[in-house]
This record gives structure tokens, sequence and C-alpha cells, in this order.
């Protein structure tokens, strides 16, 4: 039984051209692969399969995709594992992810970005609203890529080109949702911002996404750079202080 509605309604071609860019599809369901790969062709995207976890690890190191669409129960190796192992790959570091599951829980979600999401679509779900949440994520991809400079905060060094931080002499590489956070409040410090305003820069108003995520990515970016920089503001959002 799919686990998408159906849905074969024409889309409107975006103005971007998407035929440089490579999507890994992941999925355990052949029907699901051949429906997808079919809508994501023919909005122009290359498109590379995988059918369990273990597979996906492997095609990600050889066709290093611009985003990776991950299902997560799968067999031989979990989606939430395989993303896990695959942010532990430098050259992996800019690639978005994005979770498809039937399951729409908010811990589910929370377990997903800690593993190194950078978005979550519950099923199911009609091809043109998955393809548009993708444009957008690449679109402020590129956007990001383009526009961001390289930030010094006392021993701190926040390089978006690369998405590390520099600390000291230690370099830390994040995914890009909390890279996105950490580089939002550091590249203004003492300015409180909101919640709200932290959603939208970084995730953009066409995600919706569960309202302890930024708290989790808060909590995974002070374990990974140990920064005691970022200030809570209870029940309001968050600060950089240097």
């Amino acid at each position: 039984m799919s686990i998408f509605a159906a849905s074969t309604e024409k889309m409107k071609k975006e103005t971007t051209d998407y035929s440089d860019y490579k999507i890994l599809l992941v999925d355990d369901e052949e029907d699901i692969i051949e429906f997808l790969s079919y809508n994501l062709k023919k909005e122009g995207f290359q498109v590379v399969v995988a059918f369990d976890g273990e597979e996906a690890v492997k095609k990600a190191k050889k066709e290093l995709p611009h985003l990776i669409l991950m299902d997560i129960m799968m067999p031989k190796m979990d989606g939430m594992t395989a993303v896990e192992q695959i942010r532990k790959i430098p050259k992996l570091d800019n690639t978005l992810i994005v979770f498809l599951t039937a399951r729409s829980e908010d811990y589910s979600q929370i377990a997903g970005f800690e593993s190194g999401a950078d978005d979550y679509v519950t099923k199911p779900i009609k091809p043109r609203v998955l393809i548009k949440r993708i444009m957008a994520l690449l679109r402020r991809s590129k956007k990001a890529d383009k526009e961001n400079t390289t930030i010094q905060r006392g021993n701190i060094t926040i390089d978006p080109q690369r998405y590390v931080v520099n600390k000291g002499d230690e370099t830390i590489s994040l995914p890009r949702k909390e890279f996105g956070v950490l580089y939002l409040l550091a590249s203004k410090p003492n300015k409180v911002f909101r919640r709200e305003e932290i959603f939208h820069e970084i995730w953009g108003d066409d995600v919706v996404v569960g309202s302890r995520t930024i708290d989790v990515h808060i909590r995974k970016i002070r374990e990974k750079v140990g920064l005691d920089n970022i200030i809570t503001i209870k029940g309001v959002g968050y600060k950089f202080v240097e």
C-alpha cells in the first residue's frame, strides 16, 4: 500500500535549473522509489537510489549528493543510523538530509534532528509539496553559501564556506541546521533572537517543526563546541554574548 497520497497533477516549472542537483532517494519500498524518482526527474533533478541504510551510506560516499531523502524504517540499517554515519563523512558536510517517515510524533522529530537531519517530512505527502520543500531548502542553502562571511568571536571562528567552527586549534564540523543556528546568533552578538525569528531564518515559513527543535539544536551546539556564549532567555529565545 502506497504511503503517498495519489497525485499526478502537473507541476509548474521553476525558473531555477535543477539539472546540476543530485538527490539520493532511500526507501525500502520499490513503488515509492519509482513514484518519487519519476516526479523528481520530471523537475530536472538527477536521482540516485538506495533500498536500505547500508546501501545509502555507500551511495552517499560515492555520489556526493546535494540532498538525501531518507526513509527511517528500513532493513539492515535504519535511516537515523545511516544519517549519523553520513554526518561523520567530511565530504558530505554540506549535504542536506530530509527524513521521509509515517511517524509524526514530536519525539521522532527530535530524534531525527539529533541524528543530523535538516528537515522532516511526514507521510502521506503529495509529490508537489515534497518537491516544493526540496526546492526551498536548496534555494536557501545556495543563498546562504553566497551571502555568508566568516565570523570571528573571541577564539571562535565560524566559517560558512566550509561549515566548520574553529575554536583555538580545534576544528569542529556541524550539521547544516546546527551551523545555521550558531551563525545566526553569532552574527549579531547580544541581540535576543525570538524562537519565531530563528525558525523563519533557518527553516523558513514552509517548514513545520516541533516546538522543541531549537532547544535540541542549541543543546547539540553546546555539546560539540562547548559554548557558554549562547544564553537562554526564558520564554523568549536565545542570544550570543562575547
